[in-house]
């Protein structure tokens, strides 16, 4: 297309250095939920790559990264255009396109790629159903292929876990090969988040660290661990015992209900639902460790 996006126009400035990465675009469509994973050899990661939202789509800008290309490609999707729309009209706007790389995936998991022709070698990208793959300076194309196999193989699991699965394989094939420096995973749901206030439900940044994927993992347990939701059948029958031991426990930390305590330490989520005649395992264990 030769037309120009009035909000963006050519105006972008390429930056100092590229933001030499790969990354992986997803959506699990029937589970409402989109998301962006991502690793570079390039401070803070997270801040530039990953743009998503829910029920529009997904997207990571990078190489000599045009940080437009996230919230006027989101306005695209949401006006309806598809994931190769969004690639044609965002590039064909865009002076410095030959050095961007783009990876987008729609509302209805659509999914396109684009590398520009003066993006660092090796760089290119894939695409499969409710996927776009894409990486530059990277040891081999194997980086992306990895990507994209461990994408397909996980299907039926957790967006999130499949997108960190993702990030695993593609260190494994040989990743970004100036090394690592940053990592993050952004997912989104509608009203999927903090309370159900919130359309976040995963947003983690490794910033600077000397194994990032590693230590993005460490966060995403521990995120699951505040912040997730064991199946109500395998949660503990809380009997007479159980509720005098709960009651001294409670007692001895100087609270006088289980969802004062469970706010000081953060696992108010696990406690919303509650009742009185079971407990959420998580949220046991973790009384009887601190008390």
């Amino acid at each position: 297309m030769s037309h120009a996006l009035p909000f963006l126009g050519d105006s972008g400035r390429r930056p100092e250095a590229p933001v030499a990465t790969y990354s992986i675009c997803a959506a699990d469509v029937s589970a409402g939920q989109w998301g962006v994973a991502t690793q570079s050899k390039f401070l803070a990661v997270g801040s530039v790559v990953p743009w998503a939202e829910p029920r529009v789509g997904a997207i990571a800008t990078q190489s000599y990264a045009n940080p437009r290309y996230g919230p006027d490609g989101l306005a695209l999707l949401r006006e309806g255009s598809s994931a190769v729309e969004v690639v044609e009209r965002l590039t064909a706007a865009d002076a410095d396109r030959a050095s961007r790389q783009l990876g987008v995936v729609d509302a209805d998991g659509r999914a396109a790629t684009y590398t520009g022709d003066a993006c660092h070698a090796w760089a290119g990208g894939r695409v499969g159903t409710g996927y776009a793959v894409q990486g530059n300076i990277l040891v081999s194309g194997e980086t992306v292929e990895a990507m994209a196999e461990t994408f397909e193989r996980t299907a039926g699991r957790p967006l999130a876990e499949r997108l960190l699965d993702a990030l695993d394989a593609a260190e494994a094939a040989g990743g970004d090969s100036r090394g690592r420096q940053s990592a993050a995973i952004l997912v989104v749901e509608r009203d999927g988040g903090y309370a159900s206030l919130s359309d976040t439900l995963l947003d983690l940044r490794v910033d600077d660290h000397p194994d990032p994927v590693v230590e993005l993992r460490r966060l995403h347990g521990l995120h699951v661990a505040l912040f997730g939701a064991t199946p109500r059948d395998e949660w503990v029958a809380v009997d007479e015992a159980l509720r005098a031991e709960l009651d001294e426990r409670l007692a001895r930390l100087g609270h006088a209900t289980l969802a004062d305590w469970a706010g000081v330490a953060n696992l108010e989520e696990r406690v919303r639902e509650a009742g009185g005649d079971a407990i959420d395992p998580v949220v046991l264990a973790e009384l009887r460790r601190t008390s």
